[in-house]
């Protein structure tokens, strides 16, 4: 008979760039990734992933929102360089394109199961938790639109699987202004917001500047998420969401997933030279109760940890070394009064009945 196996829900993972950008062979354990990488300098994070498929099945991390990410950025590019930067929308395509054909070929290979569909998410969650499934559960997301050429390639990306996107991602981009700018959603991104709601498509707010914030929510009537966002009122600056924006989404039906990463957890850490010692797991917590008390429940949070998305365990809580270790959220949030069933809402169940809810029917 097969053992239940527990199950986490992670909004947001960069599995494809960290592949193709990265190079990494996410099929490996975790161990074998990072002594492969031991003095590899070109990027920040070598030999300190933290995010692999088995690494996943062994934390019980069964299914998770997974992005195509390339950036056309407007101006001075804002973070990780050439690493994400494509001069055109039609190469940015070109580089989506290929991380849709490594999914593609690890569900193929039987690593991961692409779902489109509520009753694939709740089939596979259902296989998974009764022990007997050990794919990875992959829900297509995009991180910043410009990989869609036009508003007219939307419907292309969503046959294709696609079920979420953003906008942008940091800086300015074609459709509107990112984290670190003030520039608002482009009248080409109030088209494509159109063509989101027309396709079903559902529209991820994280990285989107305040002022697009706002513009977004008034030219999109669709579902909404947050899939990798903390509260302004804990750790201030402008990645993270204000009470008002965080109130915003909730009152929309959507629900706020909180990242792992260390400058979103820790007022003042800096990048490069604060340590992972200032950033305990219950920093983690704090942001899951702070959302909790202006929700009114414990029903519109979930877990998008961000993990290995341009950085390793180099900043990440302390006690977090591995996707593994997201399982040691819910003994925190026990000690904080959070009964098993809102335990078990915040790691898996929020994110299931959002997706269930907002995604198509049919099989994928």
């Amino acid at each position: 008979m097969a053992t239940p196996s527990p199950l986490i829900v992670d909004c947001h993972l960069d599995l494809a760039w960290n592949a193709l950008g990265y190079k990494r062979d996410l099929t490996l354990p975790l161990a074998q990734l990072n002594r492969g990488e031991q003095g590899l300098t070109d990027h920040g994070g070598r030999g300190l992933a933290t995010t692999t498929l088995p690494e996943m099945r062994t934390g019980g991390v069964g299914l998770c929102l997974a992005t195509l990410i390339a950036r056309t950025p407007v101006g001075e590019t804002a973070i990780h360089g050439n690493l994400l930067d494509y001069p055109t929308p039609a190469a940015a395509a070109a580089v989506a394109a290929g991380q849709l054909a490594w999914y593609r070929t690890l569900a193929e290979a039987g690593e991961v199961a692409l779902l489109a569909s509520s009753s694939a998410v709740s089939a596979h969650a259902e296989r998974w938790r009764g022990g007997g499934e050990q794919r990875v559960g992959v829900v297509l997301a995009m991180e910043g639109s410009d990989p869609i050429i036009s508003p007219e390639h939307v419907q292309r990306w969503y046959d294709a699987g696609l079920r979420v996107a953003s906008l942008v991602h940091y800086g300015l981009g074609r459709y509107a202004g990112g984290t670190g700018t003030d520039g608002g959603v482009t009248p080409a991104g109030r088209e494509l917001l159109a063509a989101f709601e027309a396709a079903g498509l559902i529209l991820d707010v994280t990285h989107l500047s305040d002022r697009a914030f706002h513009q977004a929510l008034d030219h999109y009537g669709g579902a909404l998420l947050a899939s990798h966002q903390n509260c302004r009122a804990l750790v201030p600056g402008g990645r993270q969401f204000s009470d008002g924006q965080m109130r915003l989404v909730l009152d929309r039906g959507g629900i706020v997933a909180v990242a792992c990463d260390a400058w979103m957890l820790h007022p003042g850490w800096v990048r490069g030279e604060s340590s992972t010692d200032l950033v305990p797991m219950s920093a983690l917590a704090d942001h899951v109760d702070h959302i909790c008390q202006l929700a009114g429940n414990a029903h519109q949070v979930a877990v998008g940890s961000d993990l290995d998305g341009g950085f390793g365990s180099n900043q990440t809580p302390r006690e977090l070394t591995s996707i593994a270790d997201l399982g040691r959220l819910a003994p925190i949030l026990a000690e904080r009064g959070y009964p098993a069933d809102q335990i078990a809402a915040v790691l898996a169940d929020n994110a299931l009945h959002f997706l269930t809810t907002h995604l198509p029917a049919g099989h994928s």
